[in-house]
């Protein structure tokens, strides 16, 4: 088997991409190649964390912000880095070079060469790493596999959707606006499938997309991120408006997952949470256009009972909305939906009440009352004749 010239890898990246590359050997440095003299090298603050490492590709990301890609090939260790999404302010770069003892005379031109190496996002390293993970260990890979996390995944779901079943007790304003610069031509394909809602095709689109180029919008790099996320967040529901999704579902939906980014300082939940926002919104379009097969009655009707959720609904009231005799209406919605109009509203009202069971902690009184329902004794027979199980042990079977 022919042997792999580590070094002739690492002085070619390091040459290509203008980041300081390390090569280890059981933990033992056998490499380094760098375009910039630095007089100390950061990674001595780290070295001790980074080695530690054993996945086969990661990251390690220091407190300012500036990362380490990190790839693992049976003995050895190839560690790109530091680089950073955004310029590091001189203070910064002050404070590092007290950190790594450098010299009060030599501080300047320590400076100097880590303003000279070259600023890649994240997503980029680890697309390098990708690539040098397929040549060395014979193994593809994507930026999915390395940033998102489907337990974390699971988690942001349910937070999202208790934001959102909270909502449903609240008026609360929305609306943000922020301004991209991105890899255009990229961003549009992306943001035409949420408009299309194809979320099945977006969602395998997206774990082999590239890194997108952002424009500088914060010279603070956790800051920069979540401008990014705000900006994208803006865009998908701009889409998902003009795929038909309703303002009234876009924006709060929106701002539902810009509050989630801007609870968190973790790298990682930022990418898992964006990736995760983006398939929602393409589903959002989806699920609206399935509802568009149905007939123009049924979806009428569907459309009357989501604005009056709260209300008693009868027919009675129906049939005055869409100018129909109350017999003539329940006979032709039987006829275009094979099921009668007072099991449709029910079972309309009860899918609501369970995602309100699942997301929040509201009260069967809170939700037989949001409802409609007569009381809430009423709310719960009918809930066990839909779902076979009482509002309270739905709720015990579901919460985890």
């Amino acid at each position: 088997m022919r042997s792999i010239d580590y070094n002739y890898i690492g002085t070619m990246i390091g040459n290509l991409f203008g980041v300081p590359i390390h090569i280890y050997k059981n933990n033992s440095l056998i490499f380094y190649h760098s375009t910039v003299n630095l007089i100390k090298d950061p990674i001595s603050i780290y070295e001790s964390d980074i080695l530690k490492i054993s996945e086969q590709i990661n990251y390690f990301l220091t407190t300012r912000f500036n990362y380490f890609g990190i790839l693992n090939s049976k003995d050895y260790k190839i560690v790109i880095g530091p680089t950073s999404q955004v310029p590091n302010s001189i203070p910064v770069l002050r404070e590092l070079a007290f950190q790594l003892n450098v010299a009060q005379t030599d501080v300047d031109d320590f400076i100097n060469a880590m303003q000279e190496i070259i600023h890649i996002p994240l997503e980029s390293l680890m697309q390098i790493l990708c690539f040098l993970n397929y040549i060395l260990n014979n193994e593809k890979c994507s930026l999915h596999d390395v940033f998102i996390n489907d337990s974390l995944q699971k988690q942001f779901i349910r937070s999202i959707n208790t934001l959102t079943a909270d909502r449903l007790f609240s008026k609360e304003p929305s609306g943000l606006d922020p301004n991209l610069r991105n890899t255009y031509d990229w961003e549009q394909h992306v943001m035409n499938m949420i408009r299309r809602g194809e979320y099945t095709s977006l969602s395998q689109l997206l774990n082999n997309m590239p890194a997108l180029k952002n424009g500088t919008m914060s010279d603070n790099h956790l800051r920069q991120l979540k401008d990014t996320f705000i900006v994208t967040a803006t865009l998908a529901s701009r889409a998902a408006i003009h795929g038909g999704m309703s303002p009234d579902d876009a924006f709060p939906l929106s701002d539902n997952y810009i509050q989630k980014c801007e609870s968190t300082n973790d790298y990682y939940e930022i990418i898992n949470l964006r990736h995760l926002m983006i398939i929602d919104f393409a589903k959002c379009v989806y699920e609206m256009h399935e509802g568009a097969l149905d007939s123009q009655l049924v979806s009428d009707v569907s459309n009357y009972i989501i604005h009056h959720m709260s209300e008693s609904i009868t027919v009675e009231a129906m049939s005055k909305e869409f100018f129909m005799s109350r017999s003539y209406l329940s006979k032709r919605f039987k006829a275009e939906s094979n099921m009668t109009l007072t099991d449709f509203i029910l079972n309309k009202k009860i899918k609501e009440a369970k995602y309100l069971l699942h997301y929040t902690n509201k009260s069967l009184t809170a939700i037989s009352v949001y409802l409609g329902f007569s009381s809430p004794g009423h709310f719960s027979r009918v809930f066990r004749k839909y779902v076979s199980l009482s509002p309270n042990e739905y709720r015990k079977k579901h919460i985890t």
